[in-house]
């Protein structure tokens, strides 16, 4: 699978205006995904029976204001329940690019986690059985021994391919290395040395080559 085909596949899910204005001018994002749809299966069931049984009361005794009014409440406590569930899958997009890694999340207050790729320490894949039966995985970051937002994440569809994008960009080869040799910022990739600057040649005047004038060794000379 060549690098194209794995990066377009992880930038399935559209990146709307609330997540791309997170991003930094010049800035894209290797990997964009909302959660799995499998996400939405324990909101579905508190919130589907909830909602039946207020539809319950609510038909129960028409002519009685009580139930009515108890019915209508608990319906509109339901939907409004499953509406924010799926509003909120609906926000929260996963966003890896070539410097850091971004989770977006909240309805009524949004929430931005960030980390810097640099200071990711380790980095365990995730996969549950129900996870391989649906496609889904997750992960956990780690990064210098520090409770972070982003430890857990969760309900990623193609969670092993982004595990091979993130992969690449935490531990380039030596045949691809991280954006062509430098990240975005022009130093070195994270994990590799810079390289080593060559050596003066003797005797052009910047490096001394004889004994140092005024300098006396505790060792005494060999005769």
């Amino acid at each position: 699978m060549t690098g194209t085909s794995r990066t377009s596949r992880t930038s399935s899910a559209p990146l709307g205006r609330d997540a791309g204005r997170y991003l930094l001018p010049g800035e894209k994002a290797v990997v964009n995904q909302r959660r799995h749809w499998a996400a939405l299966v324990r909101p579905g069931v508190r919130g589907v029976p909830v909602l039946a049984l207020g539809v319950w009361v609510l038909a129960l005794d028409p002519d009685n204001r009580f139930t009515v009014v108890l019915g209508l409440v608990v319906v509109l406590g339901a939907l409004g329940y499953l509406g924010l569930a799926v509003a909120e899958w609906w926000i929260r997009h996963f966003l890896v690019t070539k410097r850091r890694v971004l989770l977006t999340s909240g309805v009524v207050v949004r929430k931005v986690a960030v980390m810097p790729l640099r200071r990711i320490t380790d980095l365990t894949y995730q996969e549950t059985l129900v996870g391989q039966v649906l496609g889904y995985g997750g992960f956990r970051f780690e990064s210098a021994g520090q409770d972070q937002a982003l430890s857990q994440i969760t309900y990623l569809p193609d969670a092993k391919t982004i595990y091979d994008e993130i992969s690449q960009l935490l531990f380039p080869t030596d045949s691809g290395n991280r954006g062509g040799g430098e990240d975005e910022e022009g130093g070195p990739p994270p994990g590799r040395p810079p390289a080593p600057r060559p050596a003066l040649p003797a005797g052009d005047g910047r490096q001394p080559t004889g004994p140092i004038p005024g300098f006396r060794s505790r060792y005494p000379r060999p005769r």
